[in-house]
């Protein structure tokens, strides 16, 4: 699209339809190729169109804040149920904790993107689905691939949320938007808790000054209604307003990466001298896990948050390194995960651990092969970007075998 910019900086119906055609990538492309055609007046405007940035916060139409205000009051009645219909609590959370999010910011985003009744359906019926499976498991206690189906269930739902956001246009740069929207969202959802304990704090504090205690009213009645909210009002803030946190979160993955990459190799050379080993500590491979996912997170976010922007040399260089001992830790967990197989057979955790991590390991490999490339000038970031977004699928595949089928292989237990 570069060239095509260039050949086309004196056409404005042209430029029109390149950007139509996909806004994102158009800007990145143009932005490229602006120091090549700045000489024209339409590549001026442009630039400015392109890159200008509205500093004062968009409070959206008053449909946005209607639905907002209904989303986070259906969520916070979805998650009072247990008390409004008498439902065990054990049994009710950690079969539908997703149910009380996700399904509202999905339909936020079917709304904004204006989706078909055929995709607005299939999202609904997918949903639907899901929660009558998950909640006609049966109840066994202790039951490993119960808690596999209820943990890898949030993950397909993330994975649902990420269809509704992509909308018509599952390219690779709207994938990328979406991981980018989870790391802005964490941020912002982070801000507005921060802000809602203060005032919690500030609230009780006054009433138990005139001698009203009302902290087990407020965290019952109200607390347990803002905390659904904060993800919706979260997702409008940042949806409306981009430039709020637009950079915030790519800024703090490219502060953490060269700080995490020294912790890790610290963290690694320790653990030779600690005496302990994920081999047979079984929390300490769990730790050992979390810690990776984390590590990839990082990396992926800052791949996404990039946006186009040019990369130091540096950076790419620390992500590389980051992603080469990512390798090794995923290596070390794989080691592992397969000894405790050896030694005292197949399980349900066992195996799904298993499958996560050699996923995670391919990827790992695929994209450092990309930075590779990148660090020695053979390739850009969109090499990366791409073989990030082109390789979710991959993950929503098994966190489906694991949910739904794992339960009725290994028989529940």
């Amino acid at each position: 699209m570069k060239d095509q910019i260039i050949l086309y900086r004196e056409d404005p119906v042209q430029l029109e339809k390149l950007y139509r055609s996909n806004k994102s990538f158009f800007r990145k492309e143009f932005n490229k190729a602006y120091p090549e055609i700045k000489g024209s007046q339409l590549s001026q405007f442009w630039h400015e169109r392109l890159n200008f940035e509205n500093e004062e916060v968009i409070r959206g139409s008053s449909r946005d804040l209607i639905f907002v205000i209904v989303a986070s009051l259906i969520s916070g009645i979805i998650a009072k149920l247990p008390a409004i219909v008498r439902i065990e609590e054990e049994f009710f959370y950690p079969r539908n904790i997703g149910f009380i999010v996700f399904p509202a910011l999905a339909a936020y985003f079917i709304w904004k993107n204006k989706l078909s009744a055929g995709k607005t359906a299939v999202i609904a019926g997918v949903f639907l689905t899901a929660a009558v499976y998950i909640n006609f498991l049966p109840n066994v206690s202790e039951s490993d691939t119960f808690i596999l189906s209820c943990i890898h269930l949030l993950f397909f739902l993330w994975a649902i949320l990420g269809y509704a956001y992509v909308g018509a246009k599952n390219t690779y740069t709207k994938r990328l938007d979406f991981l980018k929207y989870n790391g802005d969202l964490l941020v912002m959802s982070a801000l507005i808790c921060i802000a809602g304990g203060i005032m919690t704090g500030i609230t009780i504090g006054l009433f138990s000054i005139i001698g009203l205690d009302i902290e087990n009213f407020y965290f019952e009645y109200i607390v347990v209604f803002a905390l659904p909210a904060v993800p919706i009002l979260g997702t409008w803030l940042t949806q409306s307003n981009p430039q709020l946190v637009g950079k915030v979160s790519p800024v703090i993955a490219r502060i953490f990466s060269p700080l995490v990459l020294v912790m890790l190799v610290i963290y690694l050379v320790s653990m030779v001298f600690s005496g302990k080993d994920p081999y047979s500590d079984r929390e300490f491979l769990l730790i050992f896990n979390i810690l990776l996912i984390g590590v990839m997170a990082i990396i992926f976010f800052s791949i996404a948050g990039s946006s186009g922007a040019k990369r130091s040399r540096l950076e790419m260089l620390t992500l590389l390194l980051l992603s080469i001992v990512s390798i090794i830790v995923n290596g070390i967990a794989l080691s592992a995960i397969l000894f405790r197989i050896s030694e005292w057979g197949i399980t349900p955790n066992r195996i799904a651990v298993l499958g996560a991590n050699i996923l995670i390991l391919i990827n790992l490999i695929m994209v450092t092969g990309q930075l590779l490339k990148v660090v020695s000038n053979k390739s850009d970031l969109d090499g990366v970007g791409k073989t990030i977004a082109h390789y979710l699928p991959v993950y929503i595949i098994w966190v489906i075998l694991v949910t739904f089928t794992f339960p009725l292989i290994f028989g529940f237990q």
